[in-house]
């Protein structure tokens, strides 16, 4: 795939992170990007890189939403799980490079306007109290060592004086 934009291996990951079970609505692909940490690029970037995924066949999709196609599955599953954002961008940008197309497919065609209402949406639900689903769960903190469901022992008497 050349040439390759700086935001094609950030939307190709968003849509993998976003469509796993069935095609991802916009407004879901907007939360994984948010997931990786990066900042959403312009509307116009949007729609230019979709379009250019779905020309080149790892994208497809409709009005409902848009999905990884099965070249796009097989470069998807071969990424890091385990790295940040930016690694992991990295690794989808390495794999674009090493990406051979067929042929040409159709794009993927998406409008400006829902893209704006997309983007407008999920700040919109960022400023709520709305949970974001995408958002990895945190970590509890480790209190003490002691297994659940011990007892403590009980102190050792104190000696007695003779």
């Amino acid at each position: 795939m050349h040439p390759i934009h700086d935001h094609d291996p950030l939307f190709l990951l968003a849509v993998g992170l976003a469509a796993k079970r069935r095609p991802a609505e916009l407004v879901e692909i907007v939360a994984a990007i948010d997931f990786l940490q990066i900042k959403v690029p312009l509307e116009q970037r949007f729609v230019d890189s979709l379009a250019r995924l779905g020309v080149v066949g790892l994208l497809v999709g409709d009005a409902a939403g848009v999905a990884l196609s099965p070249a796009g599955m097989v470069l998807f599953q071969a990424l890091p799980k385990q790295e940040d954002g930016e690694a992991r961008v990295y690794a989808a940008k390495q794999a674009l490079v090493d990406y051979v197309p067929g042929a040409e497919q159709a794009p993927v065609v998406v409008e400006l306007a829902a893209v704006s209402e997309a983007i407008a949406a999920h700040r919109a639900a960022a400023a709520s109290r709305a949970k974001n689903l995408l958002v990895p769960k945190p970590k509890a903190a480790e209190t003490s060592k002691a297994r659940p469901g011990q007892r403590q022992r009980k102190p050792m008497p104190a000696r007695r004086k003779r």
